[in-house]
């Protein structure tokens, strides 16, 4: 197995979530815990993590930093997380996605163990990039993120990086975006 020991994760709190009437997605209850619990929960416990958004608590310790401006987008709160992220490696998520851990793992795995990589990214079950579900070499992402990084594209980080594809099953990046999606991850996780 790869040395995976020297990994951090930034977990995008900040959007604004219109598809779910403005509510904090990542808040909803799931099971007995949040949305943003399920995917923290999932993730190795070796691994710092800091969060982009409102601070709230949450069941595992992680720091927490803001986007500038508030509600600048992904690559807007990736920037910001940045800024905290000591780690050759850092796995980037949305913290909509609560089943997205075992993902993230495997992402780090083969990155780590393909050194000429920049990143290796989740593929969904139709074959899409899925940058916020992608572990990155952190020097590589600090060089790929725009000024001004609010509003630019996340998909856009991908561009110029030699990217490695790893297909994920669709629970692992299916994302809490709409009542529907909520519904799903609810019928997976409640009896």
């Amino acid at each position: 197995m790869a040395d995976t020991a020297d990994v951090g994760v930034i977990v995008l709190c900040g959007g604004t979530s219109r598809r779910m009437g403005g509510t904090d997605k990542t808040a909803l209850p799931l099971g007995e815990h949040t949305v943003l619990d399920h995917l923290l929960d999932e993730l190795p416990a070796n691994w710092p993590v800091v969060c982009v958004g409102v601070e709230r608590p949450t069941r595992r310790t992680v720091a927490w930093t803001r986007e500038a401006p508030p509600g600048g987008g992904p690559v807007a709160g990736i920037a910001a997380g940045l800024e905290h992220v000591t780690t050759g490696i850092v796995a980037v998520l949305a913290g909509d996605q609560p089943f997205a851990g075992p993902a993230a793992g495997e992402l780090v795995e083969q990155l780590a163990r393909h050194p000429k990589a920049d990143a290796a990214t989740a593929l969904d079950g139709e074959g899409r990039r899925q940058p916020l579900l992608t572990a990155y070499r952190t020097l590589v992402l600090r060089r790929a993120v725009p000024e001004p990084a609010a509003d630019a594209p996340a998909r856009h980080l991908l561009a110029a990086l030699t990217v490695l594809e790893v297909p994920q099953p669709d629970e692992r990046t299916h994302d809490v975006d709409t009542p529907e999606a909520l519904a799903r991850a609810r019928h997976r996780v409640e009896p």
